[in-house]
């Protein structure tokens, strides 16, 4: 993924089955519930989740989606997240291995109703951020919303900053921005894609 090569995330996985403590963390605890509650709306038809580790958000994202796509460019995350939903019966939810932007999912017909993007996009550089916006632009239906939070300061792996992350997101074509929460840890917006020739 970009500078940031997949083999580091993979020895973390393989080390540490919960590196960031995503799973405990108030932090990110905190962020999950807020993130969750900052959706415009109960239920969604397909959801995409780049970056989805272990799945502590894909599983509350299961709860309110009829299809989940998630994926992770680290093999040993994606399988315990699949296998985490396996477990819980969560049959709807697809987990792939991929390294975005290189490789993308299928979009369904009408787009995803619902992009996530959770402490996943200042690990690109800058040409593949530029794909990488290039793919949600092309991926987000009409109608649909796309979520960002991302860890404000600074930190040695980090490629993009936060506040340029969410400028360069929330300037992708017909996205009016519905939600916002900025804390001196993280930033999180939501934007949701108006329909061709709407102006609301």
């Amino acid at each position: 993924m970009g500078a940031v090569a997949a083999d580091h995330f993979e020895r973390l996985y393989r080390a540490d089955p919960d590196p960031w403590r995503v799973a405990s963390a108030w932090y990110e605890r905190r962020k999950r519930s807020l993130l969750l509650a900052a959706l415009g709306r109960e239920h969604y038809r397909h959801a995409f989740e780049p970056g989805c580790g272990t799945g502590e958000l894909t599983r509350c994202l299961a709860l309110r989606c009829a299809q989940v796509c998630a994926v992770d460019v680290a093999p040993a995350a994606a399988a315990r997240c699949g296998e985490r939903m396996a477990g819980e019966g969560l049959d709807h939810v697809a987990v792939l291995s991929l390294d975005l932007p290189r490789q993308w999912p299928d979009v369904p017909p009408d787009g995803f109703d619902l992009i996530v993007l959770s402490e996943v996009a200042y690990y690109l550089d800058d040409a593949a951020l530029r794909a990488f916006l290039h793919g949600l632009d092309a991926s987000l239906g009409a109608g649909g919303e796309l979520v960002a939070c991302h860890w404000r300061p600074d930190f040695d792996d980090r490629l993009q900053p936060t506040d340029a992350l969410h400028a360069a997101l929330g300037a992708l074509p017909g996205l009016v921005c519905t939600a916002r929460h900025e804390a001196p840890e993280f930033r999180l917006d939501v934007w949701r894609r108006q329909p061709q020739g709407s102006d609301s």
